[in-house]
């Protein structure tokens, strides 16, 4: 049986060396060494699409990857691909680091510098590993195919643009469709979305903090899911109600998080604010589709265009991986779609949402946006946003999934706003 075998190495001689000593080892086939840790889940996720039988048996996680560090990343991919087997390399081969990693889900450790013994034995282990876990997962008539649920970012260029009306409303799209849906509010320090949909709830996502395996059980205690007729069945992790404990939230638990979530529902929809940090930047970097939220404005699109430069310097996410929404449209605005995606260097979404404060007034001043009425041109618009996004089911006698933007209409028959 071949093997397959992925290498994740930053380093370009450690790559070297690895693919050497790989390429020796019997019916393995090496793949081109991944350099960081951001290109590992990609790759993955794109096999992962097309067919559980594409991913590689085997992934090797070299100690010195970035910019997620390697436990982290070994985390995520456990969890993410669970029929890939994960092992570090490392020249720390102390029992404590080897605990760690067997945690993180790793199925096994390889010391630097490398043995041909040991990284045939560990690798066929877990190819081994990985290949009943397949036929597992094969038995049942059912594979499992891609890589947990959709993520979806939704950011805003500054404050004020309506970022969590467009964050809550492409959630509720989602649900309303069938899809099971979480809402996650990681604008940590300022986030709204409990005064916007009217709950109250005293578990946030700070009560995530510090727990070394966030399980379904551990969610069902934090996730708000009590009357979710208030919200359209919506499921709510909500940012803390004291903004100074934003500060307990690192990248690590986002990661945990995000992949938690990733696993439990279908949709998770997070509202990342405009404030960043290293916890909202962790989210952003592991979603599946990043949003920027913007108003057809010289102030907001020049902050629009410094957000994505921000982006791109901390390798999180390019310009291009991004979706910019051009919220506040008007018709007669100087400032037009494709100048925002020229000056922006992002993808502007088809979609645009209108510039109808008074259809929202009431809702907003009551906190509760999700009573937005259905023949409101704004909830329109952010609908068949859902649907351009790929947030929402087909409908029936649609042929087929939909990708990014493939119909002038959403799932819901809404006509989407074009310019």
């Amino acid at each position: 049986m071949t093997t397959r075998i992925l290498p994740a190495v930053g380093d370009t001689d450690a790559a070297r060396s690895i693919t050497t000593l790989l390429s020796q080892l019997p019916e393995a086939e090496p793949a081109t060494p991944v350099g960081d840790s951001t290109q590992l889940v990609d790759t993955l996720a794109q096999l992962a699409g097309e067919s559980l039988d594409e991913l590689p048996e085997v992934v090797l996680v070299h100690e010195r990857i970035g910019p997620v560090p390697a436990l982290e990343l070994i985390r995520e991919v456990a969890l993410r691909f669970p029929a890939v087997g994960v092992v570090l390399v490392t020249a720390d081969a102390s029992p404590v680091l080897f605990a760690a990693a067997m945690d993180s889900g790793a199925r096994g450790l390889v010391a630097l510098p490398l043995s041909y013994e040991e990284l045939a034995g560990r690798v066929q282990a877990a190819a081994v590993w990985a290949t009943g876990v397949r036929r597992h997962l094969g038995n049942g008539g059912e594979v499992v195919r891609g890589a947990g649920g959709r993520v979806v970012t939704v950011s805003g260029a500054k404050g004020g643009v309506g970022t969590t009306l467009i964050a809550v409303h492409l959630a509720l799209a989602a649900r309303a469709s069938g899809m099971s849906t979480v809402l996650a509010d990681l604008d940590l320090q300022a986030g709204d979305v409990a005064s916007y949909v009217d709950v109250q709830h005293r578990r946030s996502v700070v009560d995530l903090t510090g727990i070394q395996d966030v399980t379904p059980r551990v969610l069902q205690d934090v996730v708000y899911s009590g009357d979710q007729s208030k919200v359209g069945g919506l499921s709510l992790l909500l940012a803390p109600a004291e903004g100074e404990r934003a500060e307990e939230v690192d990248d690590r638990a986002v990661r945990q998080t995000v992949s938690a979530l990733r696993h439990k529902y279908e949709v998770v929809v997070i509202d990342c604010g405009t404030a960043m940090n290293g916890a909202n930047a962790a989210a952003i970097e592991m979603a599946d589709t990043g949003v920027l939220v913007a108003t057809p404005d010289v102030i907001t699109v020049r902050a629009a265009k410094r957000m994505v430069r921000l982006w791109e310097r901390l390798q999180i996410r390019k310009a291009e991986e991004t979706v910019t929404v051009v919220n506040r449209y008007a018709r007669n605005t100087e400032i037009q779609p494709p100048l925002v995606e020229r000056i922006t260097g992002t993808r502007v979404a088809r979609t645009t949402v209108p510039s109808h404060f008074k259809e929202l007034q009431s809702v907003v001043d009551a906190g509760r946006i999700q009573d937005l009425e259905a023949k409101s041109a704004v909830k329109q618009a952010i609908w068949a946003l859902a649907g351009e996004l790929g947030l929402v089911k087909p409908a029936a006698g649609e042929r087929g999934g939909r990708g990014r933007g493939d119909r002038d209409r959403g799932s819901f028959g809404l006509r989407r706003s074009r310019t």
